[in-house]
């Protein structure tokens, strides 16, 4: 089963989104910022059974937009679903793989868009 990266700081947003996720999905880790993604992602193993970021549209240090973009150029393959926002596009060679869900969303909602872009790179 492929691995969910939770990128939140947040702590107790992310302890509820990340309790939500782990009802549906085996591996979920959680990190607080994007520095601290991008150094998970250094560790070959985890980024190999990388299937899902999921992240919000403010981040401590970058825009959501640039971590995509940034992530893209890292792993180009990965799917992004971004939580909350939708102020910008993402560029054009990423836009399939990355989803935004805007607010109001039900926690439902963020299992089922994550599914569907687990499935999607599996496929």
């Amino acid at each position: 089963m492929a691995k969910i990266l939770l990128v939140d700081n947040d702590p107790l947003q992310a302890s509820v989104r990340k309790s939500i996720l782990e009802k549906s999905f085996q591996d979920v880790q959680r990190v607080a910022d994007p520095a601290e993604a991008f150094c998970m992602l250094e560790q070959p193993t985890f980024a190999g059974q990388l299937g899902l970021v999921i992240a919000g549209p403010h981040m401590p240090g970058m825009t959501a937009l640039t971590f995509i973009a940034e992530l893209h150029a890292r792993l180009p393959q990965i799917p992004i679903l971004v939580l909350g926002g939708n102020t910008d596009s993402p560029s054009p060679d990423s836009a399939e793989s990355v989803r935004f869900l805007p607010r109001p969303f039900a926690s439902e909602e963020m299992v089922a868009m994550a599914s569907q872009l687990l499935a999607q790179h599996t496929l």
